[in-house]
């Protein structure tokens, strides 16, 4: 008798999702990973976008729109706890990324300085990203 294998998490892979497509920008980075990203970890990725934005000539008329929001709640117990006794404390909040979703899009930008956000995006994220054109 042949039984299927049973998964923790069943996630589809298709890209029939609104997620996937530009909404506002010209440009926008698409992630072709699966990944977790945490709080701290978004932060100072807007943190390191904006101080490259801020290097070029035409930043008054470069807009940005971060498409990342939280799905995931991160919870712990203290480490004196015994086993069981619930679920524990919120410390903190994180998101699930499947391949496929854009996350930044960007308006007023020239091709080069679009993959130069890219390039240090990838050095502070270990995530496959691709550069996506409207």
């Amino acid at each position: 008798m042949f039984l299927e294998k049973k998964t923790h998490n069943n996630y589809r892979k298709i890209y029939k999702h609104s997620c996937h497509v530009l909404k506002y920008g010209t440009y926008g980075i698409k992630v072709t990973s699966f990944g977790r990203l945490e709080e701290d970890s978004i932060n100072s990725l807007n943190r390191s976008v904006l101080k490259i934005i801020k290097k070029f000539k035409n930043k008054e008329s470069i807009k940005f729109w971060n498409l990342i929001f939280f799905n995931l709640n991160l919870t712990k117990l203290s480490s004196e706890s015994r086993m069981g006794k619930g679920k524990g404390i919120i410390i903190s909040k994180a998101l699930f990324l499947r391949p496929g979703k854009v996350i930044f899009e960007f308006e007023g930008l020239t091709f080069q300085q679009a993959s130069l956000i890219l390039f240090n995006m990838q050095k502070l994220l270990h995530l496959k990203m691709n550069l996506i054109r409207k």
